[in-house]
């Protein structure tokens, strides 16, 4: 039976938890070193569950986008005949296709906001237990792991180094070399995907809202047809990355405590 308050261990009291939370629960002795960090009593908080969320909710969100893959195809099928002169029942399939787009449109932006809002709250938990991990390993406060998608500039890297700091942390040794199957590279290629799916989703709708011509509707369907084949290929290799960060923090905090280093300054405000 697993602890009633982190879910990480096997309990070990009456009242239903394990060694770890019984000597942080309130009125109990400090804990010992390694099991909290040095602001104030901060302790592990299982992402599993949350973990679990984000993989379901992204998976949806792969699958969103492949329907707007099929209703780009459409676009492009239906713009390339009028690029080749076919008229033909022609104002039917626009109005098909120009509905399909919409809807695949309003689809994507309501898995990207209900997916953002449970992935942003798990990464701030799985920043908040690296740094009982290794702390001197975590470089920049929690509050950036919410903070930093929405500051200008910002966004474009702290996002990626907040989740990059958390896997070191995360792995059996932080301060050496990543053993097998520890090395970042679904992260690293993720967040690349991800920022390929902002800039080409960008350019297809300025290309598609300023087309003025039939050759240029062709290019804005076709990038568009890019834009959400790459975002796809993030959604899967995001929840690849959730589903591994999340093992290893559980594996870790099952394994207990190791060494504690002091945990450094940091120059956030926003934790």
């Amino acid at each position: 039976m697993l602890c009633t308050n982190c879910g990480l261990n096997t309990v070990s009291t009456r009242e239903g938890l394990c060694g770890v939370c019984a000597v942080t629960a309130p009125g109990a002795p400090a804990a010992p070193p390694g099991v909290t960090g040095s602001r104030g009593g901060t302790f592990l908080q299982s992402p599993v569950g949350l973990g679990r969320a984000v993989v379901v909710l992204l998976c949806a969100v792969a699958a969103v986008d492949l329907f707007a893959v099929f209703t780009d195809l459409r676009l492009y099928g239906f713009v390339s005949d009028l690029a080749a002169g076919t008229w033909e029942g022609m104002e039917e399939e626009a109005e098909r296709a120009d509905l399909l787009l919409e809807w695949g449109g309003r689809l994507q932006v309501l898995g990207i906001v209900a997916t953002g809002v449970v992935f942003i709250i798990w990464l701030h938990r799985v920043r908040k237990n690296a740094a009982v991990f290794a702390p001197d390993v975590v470089t920049s406060g929690a509050g950036w792991a919410i903070g930093g998608w929405f500051v200008p500039i910002a966004n474009l890297f702290m996002p990626r180094r907040i989740a990059r700091e958390s896997w070191r942390a995360s792995t059996r040794h932080p301060h050496g070399a990543p053993e097998k199957g520890e090395r970042a590279t679904v992260l690293n290629t993720w967040w690349t995907l991800w920022l390929l799916t902002m800039f080409t989703g960008r350019a297809a709708g300025a290309l598609y809202d300023r087309a003025e011509t039939v050759d240029e509707l062709v290019r804005a369907a076709r990038m568009y047809v890019v834009a959400d084949t790459v975002s796809t290929a993030a959604a899967l290799c995001a929840a690849l990355f959730v589903h591994r960060l999340t093992t290893m923090q559980h594996a870790k905090a099952l394994r207990g405590p190791g060494p504690v280093v002091a945990e450094p300054m940091v120059s956030s405000h926003t934790q």
